[in-house]
C-alpha cells in the first residue's frame, strides 16, 4: 500500500520557498523599482558632492565669495550637502511607502501564510 498522497508528500523547505519568491515576477518588479530609485539618486548625489569638491579645489575664488557677514559660497554648498542628504532620505521614505512597502508586505504575507500553514498542530 502506497503512502505517497499529497498529505504525506515532503513539505517544501523554507529555503526552497524563499528561492521561489526570489524567482517570482513580483519580487523582480520590487527589485527593479528599488534600483530605479536608488541608482539614479546615488549618481545624482555623487555628482552634486563631486561638484562641491571640484569647486572647492579649483574655483577657490568663487567658493570664497562672501555672501553676507562671514558666510561664503563654500559654507552654503557644504550646508546644502546636509540638506540634500535629508531630502533624499525623505524622498526615499515617500517612495518606499508608496511603491516598495505594499509589494514587500504582500510577499511577506504570502511567505508567512505558507510558513505558518505547515507548522505542527497540537
Amino acid at each position: 500500500m502506497s503512502t505517497d498522497t499529497p498529505a504525506s508528500a515532503p513539505a517544501e523547505s523554507p529555503a526552497e520557498r524563499y528561492l521561489a519568491v526570489q524567482r517570482s515576477d513580483e519580487f523582480a518588479g520590487l527589485r527593479r523599482a528599488l534600483r530605479g530609485f536608488v541608482f539614479p539618486m546615488t549618481v545624482a548625489f555623487f555628482l552634486w558632492y563631486a561638484l562641491y569638491v571640484i569647486l572647492s579645489a579649483y574655483a577657490r575664488g568663487f567658493m570664497g565669495t562672501k555672501l553676507f557677514g562671514n558666510v561664503n559660497v563654500a559654507l552654503v554648498f557644504g550646508l546644502l550637502q546636509f540638506v540634500s542628504t535629508f531630502v533624499i532620505a525623505w524622498l526615499y521614505a515617500r517612495f518606499a511607502d508608496r511603491r516598495i512597502d505594499p509589494v514587500a508586505d504582500r510577499i511577506r504575507a504570502e511567505i508567512g501564510e505558507v510558513t505558518h500553514d505547515d507548522s505542527p498542530r497540537g
